[in-house]
C-alpha cells in the first residue's frame, strides 16, 4: 500500500471519527413539544381547580383549556441528531438557548421561577375577572417567594400579606424593600402578615442581599397582590408553571361566578398573560399549543394579538379549530358567547 493510500485512510478514518464525535455533542438550543390541556372547568386530584368561597359558584359541563409546552430543560443537552428531527417535525420549535434559559439556570431556578409566574398569574387572573364583574377588591404587597434557608424560611410563606414592618404600614413592594435594605446587616425585623384571614407577626434577622453584599435582606420575593372580597383557589399540578396561563384562568373564574354556562358544554382552549386591568399579551411555544389543544377536542383557540401571526403559520386544521384573534378579558368573554350562540359568526381572524 502507498504513503497515499494510507495518508488518504488515515485523514478519512479522522473524519468519519471526528464527525462521530460532532454528531453526539451537545448543540446550544432549545426544544418546544406540545404539552397537555388541563380544562380549568374540571378538577385536579379529586378536587375542583376553581373553588370559590364566601361567594356563589356555578358549574359548566364544557371546557375552557389551558395549553403547555414542554421544553427540553435547561440541563438537558440536546443532540445534534434530536435537533435535526425537532427541525424536521412540524410539532416542535427549535430555540436557541439563550433566548429561554440564562447560562445559570438550573432545574431548580427554573421550576422556582415558573412557580412564581405562576402564582402572580392567578392572582391577576382573579382580579381581571372581577374587573369585568365590576367586584371591587384592593391592592396589597404579597409574599412571592421565600428563599429556603434563608431568614424569612419558616416563618413567611408565598401568599402572606405584608402589613408593616417595624410598625410602619407597607403600601408598596417599593416601600418595603426600602424600609429594610438601608439597615445594619444582621439587625432584627418584626413584619406583620395575614395569612388565611389571621394577622401574626414574626421576627427575624437580615443578611446581606443577594445582589449588594451591603444591603440587608430578608432573602423573600415580594410582588404587587390583591385583598379580594371572597377566595377563589386554583387548583393545579405543580408541575405546570409560568404565566401563560392566565387568560384562561380569568376566563374560568368568570365563568363559575356568573350564572349559567359561557360554553354551553362546548369545548374552548386559549393562552395569553394577563394583567389586572384584563389586558391579554403574548406567550411563547404558541404552535405547539394549537397541536395539543386540537388534539384534545378544542373547536376554538383564542390567541393573543401579539402571536397572531405565527399561530395562523401553525400546525392545526382551520376545519376542525378556529384561531380567533384576542387582546383583552372582555374582548375573549364577547368572542366565546358570540361563537357559543353562533358558530359561523364573524369574528377577529389570526392572519399570518
Amino acid at each position: 500500500m502507498s504513503r497515499r493510500t494510507v495518508a488518504a485512510l488515515v485523514a478519512l478514518v479522522l473524519v468519519v471519527g471526528l464527525g462521530a464525535v460532532a454528531w453526539r455533542k451537545p448543540v446550544p438550543y432549545v426544544t418546544f413539544r406540545p404539552g397537555p390541556t388541563v380544562n380549568v372547568l374540571g378538577d385536579y386530584d379529586d378536587k375542583d381547580i376553581i373553588t370559590v368561597s364566601g361567594r356563589t359558584a356555578y358549574q359548566d359541563d364544557g371546557a375552557l383549556r389551558l395549553v403547555t409546552v414542554i421544553p427540553s430543560g435547561p440541563e438537558q443537552k440536546v443532540s445534534l441528531p434530536e435537533l435535526v428531527r425537532a427541525w424536521v417535525d412540524p410539532d416542535v420549535a427549535v430555540y436557541p438557548y439563550g433566548a429561554i434559559y440564562r447560562t445559570q439556570d438550573t432545574r431548580q431556578t427554573v421550576r422556582e421561577q415558573s412557580s412564581v409566574e405562576m402564582a402572580s398569574s392567578q392572582d391577576s387572573a382573579v382580579a381581571a375577572a372581577l374587573g369585568a364583574l365590576d367586584i371591587p377588591y384592593t391592592t396589597a404587597v404579597k409574599i412571592a417567594q421565600v428563599e429556603e434557608g434563608g431568614p424569612a424560611d419558616g416563618k413567611l410563606e408565598a401568599g402572606d400579606v405584608v402589613l408593616d414592618v417595624n410598625g410602619t404600614e407597607i403600601t408598596s413592594a417599593e416601600q418595603l424593600t426600602g424600609l429594610i435594605r438601608p439597615l445594619p446587616i444582621g439587625s432584627q425585623v418584626k413584619v406583620s402578615v395575614r395569612r388565611d384571614g389571621r394577622e401574626r407577626e414574626v421576627t427575624m434577622r437580615t443578611t446581606s442581599s443577594p445582589v449588594d453584599k451591603k444591603a440587608s435582606a430578608v432573602r423573600v420575593s415580594i410582588a404587587p397582590g390583591f385583598e379580594f372580597p371572597f377566595d377563589v383557589d386554583l387548583n393545579l399540578d405543580e408541575n405546570i408553571g409560568g404565566p401563560s396561563a392566565g387568560l384562561m384562568f380569568a376566563l374560568g373564574i368568570y365563568d363559575t361566578l356568573t350564572p349559567g354556562s359561557m360554553t354551553d358544554g362546548k369545548a374552548i382552549a386559549g393562552t395569553g398573560e394577563i394583567d389586572p386591568e384584563g389586558n391579554v399579551g403574548p406567550i411563547g411555544g404558541i404552535q405547539q399549543k394549537l397541536v395539543g389543544a386540537q388534539s384534545d377536542g378544542a373547536e376554538l383557540f383564542l390567541v393573543p394579538a401579539a402571536n397572531c401571526a405565527e399561530a395562523a403559520r401553525g400546525p392545526y386544521d382551520p376545519e376542525k379549530m378556529r384561531l380567533v384573534k384576542v387582546n383583552s378579558l372582555d374582548e375573549a368573554i364577547d368572542d366565546v358567547k358570540a361563537w357559543v350562540k353562533d358558530p359561523d359568526t364573524e369574528l377577529p381572524r389570526c392572519a399570518a
